[in-house]
Parts: C-alpha cells; structure tokens; sequence
C-alpha cells in the first residue's frame, strides 16, 4: 500500500466526486424532476436567474485564468465587419455573378470586392504584429471577436505567422461560430456581452478598428468613452480607413456643436495599412513593453 504524503489532498477533488456521482445507479433519483445532483454539475441549477452572478463570475474567470496560464499579457484588439469577405471570396462572387448576368449580383460583388481589401490588411496585420512582437520584452497577441470578416482575418494572420491568437465569441443568432484560425486553448465563448467587451479591453495595449456595422461602432465608442472619461488608461485606437470613417461619422461637427472637445480627436488616429499601423504602436511605446504595461488584474477593474 501506497504510504501518505505530508502535502497529500485529505478531501476528493471534485472532479472526481462528479465523476463517481455520475456513475452511481440512481433510480427513481435520476429523473429531470430530481434534486440529487451536485450543484457544481447540475446545468439546471446554474442556468436559473438567480444564479446569474455565478454564471458572470465564471464568465470573468476561465478567460482569465486561461490567458494568465498561457503566459498572455499584452494583446491587440481588432474590430471589424464579420460581412467583409477575403479578395478571393469576392473575386468568385463577382465571377459567379458575372457568369450568370445578374446586374444586383454583379452589384453586391463588387461591394464586397471593394471592402475585401480591408480583409487582406487586418489579416497582414495580424501577422505583422505576431512576428514583431516575438523580439518584444512582453509579446503581443492577437486578439478578435472570433467570428468571420474581419476577425478572422486577424486570427489568420497570426495563424500565418504560426503564433497564437486569442477569439472571444459570443452566442448569437447569427455568425455565431469561432472561425478556424483561432488557437483551440484561447477560444472562448460568452453569453453576456459586458464581460466579452471587459476582456477585450483588460490586456489590450492597443486597438485597431476597421470598418465596421453596429457591433464594431458599439465596442469602438466604448473603448473612446473609457479612454475619454479616465475609466481606463490611454492606449493607441487605430481608425483603418479614413474615408470609410470621415464618411460615417462627421467628427468635426461633434466639436463643432460642443459635443466633444477638440482634443478628444487625438484620442483616435486614421491608418491605411499594416506598416503605417505598426509604426503608429512603435513610436507610442517605443516597443520595449516593460513591467508597467502588463496585462490589468481582474480584481484591479
């Protein structure tokens, strides 16, 4: 017989009390209408209403845990359309349409061929920072919303450069499924969008906004009004595509009509490509990520 350790569990752990507990025959016990399970493994108990702050808590949590295990600290956010198609995508749409005459198909096509352009550099970004940032003092990593579009250009481009890269999804109706670029061990899946948009921000040394619907405005504004109130430090938000962005959002009228202060324009900065982009981050940090710029922690936010 094995003799005991001094530092030996004196209790079962519990996955191995969920395990046993799920291999006892229960009979009249094992029904839907029955209480004799263990909490912790009883997904009808978690999921009542009254056990949304445990279910929020865990959702602030195993992401936490998870990255802070995988030795992530700094991270890059970029945001963008999950409509926006890769060139090649758009190019057989547009033959496709082409083929078949079809003038609104046509149309759409070079819609999306127009805006996959925007694709090709989120994706040429996403490998430029993954390769730089490999001669940092603290590397950088990807991070998206881990749908289609522009998310997945990013998690493709550090895909590319055979780094890892970090996907928050969310359930939804709709594109709803972690593209195939993500690392399995940092894809991750939320039910509330508040503790999504608190991990977006809680390691990000900088953010990166292509263009975008409602879900991209949403998260943008609320990096700006973080940044702007004080709530959260300064960091670079890079605006790709200034004619995309002067054309929906009229800035100057904001100051104008007193809504924003002048200097609440500095907050943000238009870049074109990935270069311009990278340069922006160089000269803001220097790129000698030190001690301070470590990843906030949870319990600090």
């Amino acid at each position: 017989m094995k003799k005991p350790t001094l530092t030996g569990r004196n209790f079962p752990t519990a996955e191995q009390d969920a395990a046993t507990n799920a291999i006892k025959p229960l009979g009249r016990y094992e029904g839907p209408e029955s209480s004799y399970r263990l909490a912790f493994a009883d997904p009808q108990f978690l999921l009542r209403e009254e056990m949304r702050p445990v279910r929020m808590q865990l959702e602030l949590l195993k992401p936490e845990m998870i990255q802070n295990e995988q030795g992530i600290e700094s991270t890059i956010v970029i945001f963008g359309s999950a409509r926006i198609v890769p060139p090649d995508v758009a190019q057989r749409m547009l033959a496709d349409a082409t083929s078949a005459n079809d003038e609104t198909a046509i149309a759409i096509a070079q819609r999306h061929l127009g805006m996959s352009r925007y694709y090709e550099e989120a994706r040429r970004f996403g490998k430029l920072i993954t390769e730089k940032s490999r001669t940092l003092e603290t590397p950088i990593y990807v991070v998206t919303g881990g749908g289609p579009g522009i998310m997945e250009a990013g998690n493709r481009g550090a895909f590319d450069a055979k780094g890892k890269s970090i996907g928050l999804n969310i359930v939804l109706q709709h594109e709803q499924a972690p593209n195939p670029y993500i690392t399995p061990e940092l894809c991750f899946e939320f039910h509330y969008f508040a503790l999504r948009k608190m991990h977006f921000l809680m390691r990000s040394v900088a953010l990166a906004c292509f263009p975008g619907g409602f879900g991209t405005l949403d998260e943008m504004f609320e990096a700006l009004t973080l940044i702007q109130t004080g709530k959260s430090r300064r960091r670079p938000v890079l605006l790709f595509g200034r004619e995309f962005w002067t054309k929906l959002i009229n800035f100057d009228l904001l100051v104008e009509t007193g809504m924003i202060s002048a200097l609440d324009l500095q907050l943000f900065r238009f870049v074109e490509t990935a270069e311009e982009a990278w340069a922006a981050l160089e000269a803001e940090y220097g790129f000698e990520l030190r001690e301070h710029d470590k990843a906030i922690p949870a319990a600090d936010l």
